[in-house]
């Protein structure tokens, strides 16, 4: 026997009595993850964030630690992305702590403050 072709392999809905279709996802714009890490919840008002430098266990390399984000992974994700970007440097999630490569902690804090976080540098 001969394949089928691929197309018809594929379902399609021809006919729907369902009143209500599921929209279609929305194409992702590249401002969309900025605009998810500038919503903050309610919560995130009242508790401030940290900055923190951290040298323990990378060998000497000095990283700057942001902790007290009180957001979603995906929020924290977008954050951390947009802070790489600004700082042109990387980064990483841990947990629920962000780190960013170098002794960063000044530029960082007025980042957080722009988006509206109350961050303030912590530790010496």
């Amino acid at each position: 026997m001969a394949r089928k072709n691929n197309a018809s392999n594929k379902k399609q809905v021809v006919f729907s009595t369902d009143p209500d279709p599921e929209p279609e996802a929305s194409p992702v714009t590249p401002d969309q993850p900025i605009n998810q890490a500038r919503a903050l919840p309610t919560l995130q008002q009242n508790h401030p964030v940290t900055v923190h430098r951290d040298r323990k266990k990378r060998g000497g390399k000095t990283v700057s630690v942001i902790r007290g984000v009180k957001s979603r992974e995906a929020g924290k994700k977008a954050l951390l992305k947009h802070l790489k970007s600004k700082l042109g440097t990387g980064g990483t999630l841990r947990g629920d702590e962000i780190e960013i490569q170098g002794e960063q902690r000044e530029q960082i804090v007025v980042l957080l403050n722009e988006l509206g976080y109350k961050a303030k540098v912590a530790g010496g």
